[in-house]
This record gives C-alpha cells, sequence and structure tokens, in this order.
C-alpha cells in the first residue's frame, strides 16, 4: 500500500482531472436507466435537431432523442467492449508474453513469430476480416476482432518486462530452493510484471474504444439498437450543415474519454519504469 501511495503522489492535478472523467462516465453508464436525463427512445417530435436547452442541455439529434442520454448510451456498449476486450487481450496475451519471456529458446521463437505475424497485418483491415469472417457485427464478434489486436501489443509488452527479471537474484534463488516454474511464475515475476503490464492496459482500452468507433463509422458497428459513440457519429454525418452537434457531442465523449485514458496510461507507465523490482 504503501508503494502505490509513493506512486500517486504528486502524480499531477491533470492525472486526477483525467480520473474523475472516466469514473463519471462509468458511473453515469452503469446507473443509466436511472439518470434523469435518460431519453433515449423517448422521441421529442417538438424538438428535432434542437440545441441545448434547460430540457435537452446538449441538444436532439433528427430524431428528437436527447444528446446526452444517447452519449451516455453509447458509453456503455463502447465501454463494455472496450473493458471485456482489454481484459481478455490482457490475460491471453500477458501469459504468452510471459511464458516466451520466461522459459525463451524455441518456445519464445514460436511466440514471437506468431505475434509478429498478428502485428504485421494492418489492424484495421485484419478487424475488418475477422468481423466479416464472424458474420456480421455483435457484441461477441466485436470482443473478439478487436481481442486479436490486443493480444500481440500485450504479449510483447509482457515479454519484454518479463525478460529482465529472469535472470535477476531473486529468481535464481527462488530455483535453487528448488521451486517449481509454476511457483516462480506466480511469486517471484507475476508480481513485477503485472504493474507496468495494467498501466499498459489502461491505453489498449483507449485504443480500442477508437478501433470500435471506427468500425461503427465504416457502418459495420453494431445496429441502431446497441447505439455506440461511433454509431452515433456516424448518424449524425449528413446533419452536420444544420445541426452540427448530432455528431459532435458524442465525438466529445468518445475525445475526452480517450485523452484521459492515454493520459492515465501514459503517467502511470512513467511511474512504473522507474520502479525497483520487489523482492
Amino acid at each position: 500500500m504503501s508503494e502505490w501511495r509513493r506512486i500517486l503522489t504528486g502524480i499531477g492535478p491533470l492525472f486526477w482531472t483525467c480520473v474523475v472523467w472516466v469514473l463519471l462516465i462509468m458511473v453515469s453508464a452503469l446507473l443509466f436507466y436511472w439518470l434523469p436525463f435518460r431519453k433515449y427512445g423517448h422521441y421529442d417530435f417538438n424538438h428535432l435537431y434542437g440545441g441545448f436547452s434547460g430540457k435537452h442541455l446538449l441538444g436532439t439529434n433528427n430524431e428528437g432523442d436527447d444528446l446526452l442520454g444517447l452519449s451516455v448510451q453509447g458509453a456503455r456498449i463502447s465501454l463494455e467492449v472496450g473493458l471485456i476486450t482489454t481484459i481478455l487481450g490482457s490475460f491471453i496475451g500477458g501469459g504468452l508474453g510471459m511464458i516466451a519471456g520466461y522459459f525463451g529458446g524455441k518456445i519464445d521463437g514460436a511466440i514471437s513469430f506468431v505475434v509478429d505475424v498478428m502485428l504485421s497485418f494492418p489492424a484495421l483491415v485484419l478487424l475488418l476480416a475477422v468481423v466479416s469472417f464472424l458474420g456480421g457485427a455483435s457484441i461477441r464478434n466485436l470482443i473478439i476482432g478487436l481481442g486479436l489486436l490486443a493480444v500481440p501489443a500485450i504479449a510483447r509488452i509482457t515479454r519484454a518486462n518479463t525478460l529482465p527479471f529472469v535472470r535477476r537474484e531473486f529468481v535464481t534463488a527462488a530455483r535453487a530452493l528448488g521451486a517449481s516454474h509454476k511457483r516462480v511464475i506466480f511469486r517471484e515475476i507475476l508480481p513485477n510484471v503485472l504493474p507496468p503490464v495494467l498501466s499498459f492496459s489502461v491505453t489498449l482500452l483507449a485504443i480500442v474504444i477508437v478501433a470500435d468507433g471506427a468500425l461503427a463509422f465504416l457502418g459495420l458497428g453494431l445496429s441502431k439498437n446497441h447505439p455506440t459513440w461511433g454509431g452515433l457519429i456516424l448518424g449524425g454525418r449528413n446533419y452536420l450543415d444544420q445541426a452540427p452537434q448530432i455528431s459532435l457531442v458524442p465525438c466529445s465523449f468518445l475525445t475526452l474519454t480517450v485523452l484521459s485514458l492515454t493520459i492515465i496510461g501514459d503517467r502511470l507507465q512513467a511511474r512504473f519504469s522507474g520502479r525497483g523490482a520487489r523482492i
């Protein structure tokens, strides 16, 4: 606990501002159906293309739907896909990276080859191919497609952070005392590798949210019944001249959330980069 206090102390007000924004978005998305401004599916035909007002704080779209409610509803889907993808990618990629870095040799070579092959494909092209092959956009297919993009990046980061600890004194001592490979990996290496990998996962979450938005903007996202930030931006593309807020409001939510996650991840990585091994 004292180490985490040292890491988070003096990290700067910008970091905490970003944390507050991300928490606000997550809590709003979680409690969406109990929020007073929830207007999704309740069309106000008297305020089509409406601007900012007391009734609709961020305006309405071409169907009279409240843009604040839509944006929070979009956060539910975008964050759900992003969080599940990041967790699965971190679990699978992290495991592969630790195995490659710890055992080395042919195992490292085989895993590194697969990772390099996956990274060689253009990310968006691979994502489009996977989603199309699986039968179109659904939450499950998006998670699988985005997860394939997350695994190699996490695997490479985890391997790079594992290698310095493999020959450290406390690992050598554990082996000399007869500790199994499983015990060495989980008790000695994992606690030292986990913090930088988790901090990178925050940045990866931002990347996944952007990729999900890009896929939706290309018309391969979820249906209108499952609005995402990318889909909402796409929905306002034809109304930029008369009602730019239809696209700009969800775009602002997406931009601020991705920017906040990126800053949080960068600050945590900078803090953990100077951290010594936990013996």
